[in-house]
């Protein structure tokens, strides 16, 4: 039986939820439409081609791209309705199951892991920036924070008390936690590509 505290309505969870899974398929709806134009033209250059650094070609038409066996934003237009429709459900009130919060973290679990694999294969083996891509990777990181932070904070993940009070006061430090991470990204990057005189002359230049 799920405890008093798993009961709670975690309403800004939910708003996040909610505008995080509509930036995050917007971002997946236009790097599928990019994909189409690219396959019924494949001589054509993607409006987010700024550079030889900042583009989404490159990583569209490589292996990561559809490592599966199809392109990956396709899993971006399934997979980021989840957290709309758990965001918005919550807001109406809804409660759920244990069971269907490890569920849903487990979802949000392989899409970290998968967008810092992402990440890696991006900086370190194709040498480009996809703005689409990062899009994604700038809402899921704080989301797979945020819902991890409530699953310990909330008693749906067995842990002491102490532990529960220590997670529901990181819950107001997600931000921070998502900003430290970016960083760590933006410096492998300049480190590695020297990205940043790139992404200003691109942008102002």
């Amino acid at each position: 039986m799920a405890t008093p505290s798993s009961h709670t309505r975690p309403t800004g969870l939910a708003v996040w939820l909610v505008i995080a899974g509509v930036v995050g398929w917007f971002a997946a709806f236009s790097l599928t439409r990019e994909k189409l134009e690219r396959l019924a033209d494949p001589t054509s250059s993607a409006s987010c081609d700024f550079s030889v650094l900042v583009q989404c070609s490159a990583n569209l038409d490589s292996w990561q791209g559809s490592v599966f066996g199809f392109s990956n934003p396709i899993l971006g237009l399934t997979g980021w309705v989840a957290p709309i429709v758990v965001g918005m459900a919550i807001l109406a009130g809804a409660r759920f199951a244990r069971w269907f919060w490890w569920c849903f973290w487990a979802g949000m679990g392989f899409a970290f892991g998968f967008v810092v694999w992402l990440i890696t294969q991006s900086i370190f083996d194709l040498g480009t920036l996809c703005p689409w891509c990062m899009v994604t990777w700038a809402v899921t990181i704080p989301s797979f924070y945020a819902v991890t932070i409530h699953l310990l904070r909330s008693g749906l993940v067995p842990a002491p008390a102490r532990i529960r009070r220590a997670a529901a006061g990181l819950m107001a430090w997600v931000p921070l936690m998502a900003i430290l991470s970016y960083a760590v990204v933006v410096l492998v990057a300049q480190l590695e590509l020297n990205a940043l005189p790139n992404i200003f002359q691109t942008l102002f230049g």
